[in-house]
């Protein structure tokens, strides 16, 4: 009887220790893991944005546009198509939003015309600040047949992690000899996760 009164069970220290240590090397593992992967997802805008922009300029390109008010009859006149839109919010400078941690919303009516003239306005906050360069010798905001030169810089910059380094997404376009926007195969990437 005095055997079974004195028999104690529970853990030592070494065994609470050992967990503790199993513990401590998961985290260390995961966490930085873990943000890794967050900051991925984060990054999955600006690749969707910029895909979406090159749609709206294919098809802004391939558009017949007017802007030449009302033609008297008897005299010929076409619409233009093969048109690209001004340069918007050069690199350095921002629309309503800069690049930070923290979504923003933008108000895309007060960007200008461009943005919506290649119908790009999102109504989700962003992370990203988005950019539509239009590329020397492409013309500005004009119409005409632009064959094989490169057209528009498209570029996503953000801040995922507030240390003013910034990621940066371009996705280059161009103009083939039949006259149609094609697209780089891929988006240059830099500094993708800071």
């Amino acid at each position: 009887m005095n055997k079974l009164l004195s028999k104690k069970e529970g853990f030592t220290l070494i065994e609470l220790m050992i967990v503790v240590a199993i513990i401590g090397i998961l985290a260390a593992i995961a966490i930085p893991a873990f943000v890794n992967y967050v900051k991925r997802s984060k990054t999955s805008e600006a690749g969707a944005n910029l895909k979406s922009l090159f749609t709206g300029a294919a098809a802004y390109y391939e558009r017949e546009n007017w802007t030449q008010g009302l033609v008297t009859p008897g005299n010929a006149a076409a619409a233009s198509t093969h048109c690209t839109v001004d340069s918007v919010a050069p690199a350095g400078t921002w629309a309503t939003n800069s690049p930070s941690s923290q979504k923003s919303v933008v108000d895309w009516s007060a960007q200008g015309a461009s943005y919506s003239s290649l119908n790009f306005g999102p109504a989700d906050p962003l992370y990203f600040t988005y950019t539509v360069t239009e590329l020397p010798g492409s013309g500005t905001g004009s119409c005409g047949n632009a064959v094989s030169i490169p057209v528009y810089t498209f570029m996503a910059n953000g801040d995922l992690d507030d240390d003013t380094t910034l990621s940066s997404f371009v996705l280059e376009v161009g103009s083939n000899a039949d006259n149609a926007l094609y697209r780089a195969p891929g988006i240059n990437r830099t500094d993708a996760l800071e």
